[in-house]
């Protein structure tokens, strides 16, 4: 890809607080159009990695860009940001309030009037738009901030742990609204330590941990850094059945789990079939993100954050 194919990028950067080194050496380049998701442990680097990429703290080493332009605040009128500590005026309305923060980006009042009313019904929220922010749920009102980051419709928008604290219902509202925003035509960045959003929602991912990127690709190239397990159900168990089966094939109930084969599996069916065992059951299960993550980030790692 082209610099013109990234909507923001960032190459080795690097953030000290006093002593501690927080982002340690950090690359990360985000496609335009794309849902991408900055995954990481508690304290992993992901809010301090997007606050430096949007240009409100600054890094003590390494390159930015950001829609184009060299330093970040000259695109910040094209960006929506949902930061993880939310706050809005208790006492304004929610129409108000989405549409102050539009005027905050350059949007003209009547315009983010207009459009906050809009957002609000297609969200579900249509009922609470002349309510005051104090009179809301706390998923509530924390949908109303977000609509508040794409009512001026930006190019880019960046979320960070926007799943925090919502009921399953506001969390099914949030991933319609974020793929709603990639259709539109906008990138979307997002932090989360919560693998199931993450793996219905994005296209591409970093996985940080330690200040350090340890993994960027795709879900599937995630996914593929765990081998698939086997599940297989003799129709016949006789002697010698172990013998046949993978060396780290182990009882399971009625069946045996064993890592799919390096060949695959159909060698492996044909033995057990020639061998008289049949088969009953077959199934072969794909390691999930969570999964994976685990594997990327070290358990050791995962117990040190939480």
């Amino acid at each position: 890809m082209t610099t013109g194919d990234w909507a923001c990028s960032a190459s080795g950067l690097v953030k000290r607080f006093g002593d501690r080194r927080v982002v340690d050496g950090i690359d990360i380049a985000v496609p335009r159009g794309a849902i991408y998701g900055v995954l990481g442990p508690n304290g992993a680097g992901k809010t301090t990695t997007l606050r430096m990429m949007l240009g409100i703290i600054e890094p003590d080493g390494g390159t930015r860009q950001l829609l184009d332009a060299e330093h970040p605040r000259d695109a910040s009128d094209r960006v929506g940001y949902l930061p993880e500590e939310r706050g809005l005026y208790p006492a304004m309305k929610a129409r108000e309030a989405i549409a102050f923060m539009g005027a905050l980006r350059g949007l003209d009042w009547r315009t983010g009037r207009r459009r906050a009313g809009v957002l609000l019904e297609r969200a579900g929220l249509g009922h609470a738009a002349d309510s005051k922010i104090r009179k809301l749920s706390k998923g509530m009102a924390q949908l109303v901030q977000l609509l508040g980051a794409v009512v001026h419709e930006p190019d880019l928008l960046v979320l960070d742990e926007p799943f925090s604290g919502l009921d399953p219902v506001n969390q099914e509202r949030l991933e319609a609204l974020i793929t709603g925003e990639r259709d539109r035509g906008a990138t979307v960045i997002f932090s989360t330590h919560v693998m199931a959003h993450a793996e219905r929602l994005c296209d591409r991912l970093a996985i940080i941990a330690g200040g350090k990127r340890r993994f960027e690709g795709t879900v599937d190239d995630a996914r593929g850094t765990l081998p698939a397990r086997v599940h297989y159900v003799p129709h016949h168990v006789g002697a010698g059945l172990a013998a046949v089966l993978p060396p780290d094939a182990r009882a399971d109930g009625d069946g045996w789990r064993f890592q799919l084969p390096a060949e695959g599996i159909e060698q492996l069916l044909v033995r057990l079939i020639q061998a008289g065992h049949g088969i009953s059951g077959l199934s072969i299960e794909r390691p999930g993100l969570h999964e994976a993550f685990v594997r990327i980030v070290g358990r050791d790692a995962l117990e040190a954050a939480a």
